[in-house]
């Protein structure tokens, strides 16, 4: 399977609650799904995001 992934950055100032609830939000409404965090020593995050990349259907077949 294939995936795109995306990059987010969350300081230090935001806590684990609303980071979650912004991941959360993220995965529901966009589809993607977490794929890494990685904690910094300053307490910001690194966060990588993943969803499947839809097939694109090809020009003049009907699924």
């Amino acid at each position: 399977m294939d995936y795109e992934y995306a990059p987010l950055r969350l300081p230090s100032n935001v806590d684990r609650l609303t980071a979650a609830a912004r991941l959360a939000i993220q995965a529901e409404f966009s589809g993607w799904e977490l794929a890494r965090v990685q904690l910094f020593a300053d307490g910001s995050r690194k966060v990588m995001l993943r969803r499947r990349i839809q097939p694109s259907p090809q020009p003049g077949l009907s699924y």
